[in-house]
């Protein structure tokens, strides 16, 4: 089993509070970095706490919830070694991860219910990566683009 860090801007607070809940029942580790009230607060804040946790070693997966789910996800991507989706469909949120190795999920708490994000959050969980040589090999690419780019500039 392993860490989850989870956050939300205002937008996402209740969903992340119903998902946070559906997480423990099922005993996974949470770390809740906020927000913690639906006072408004700047999703890149709440995203860059998630993605410390990911690359701290902390959490091996995170899930993040802002109204639409693209704010999150967007910010998410631009620190290395993050690698973000917007899934509103069982089929992403799982093959995000066997194919891509995803480890954050964004959600739109404006766009999806309860029942929905608490299958997405499962079919993520649930997911590992296939490592078949294309995959890896995919990831390879992505790893030299993302390494290319921090070197030079």
């Amino acid at each position: 089993m392993f860490h989850i860090a989870l956050g939300s801007d205002h937008a996402g607070f209740a969903l992340k509070e119903r998902v946070k809940a559906e997480l423990r029942e099922f005993g996974f580790p949470i770390d809740d970095v906020g927000t913690f009230s639906k006072d408004p607060v700047d999703y890149p804040d709440i995203v860059a706490k998630v993605a410390d946790a990911i690359m701290s070693g902390k959490a091996q997966r995170g899930i993040l919830l802002c109204g639409s789910g693209v704010g999150a996800s967007v910010t998410a991507n631009k620190f290395p070694g993050i690698r973000a989706a917007i899934c509103h469909d069982i089929y992403s949120a799982h093959q995000g991860v066997e194919h891509d190795d995803m480890n954050v999920l964004a959600l739109g708490a404006r766009v999806i219910g309860d029942e929905v994000a608490a299958e997405l959050c499962r079919a993520f969980i649930d997911a590992k990566f296939t490592g078949e040589d294309r995959h890896v090999r995919r990831l390879g690419k992505i790893k030299a683009i993302e390494e290319q780019f921090y070197k030079g500039r």
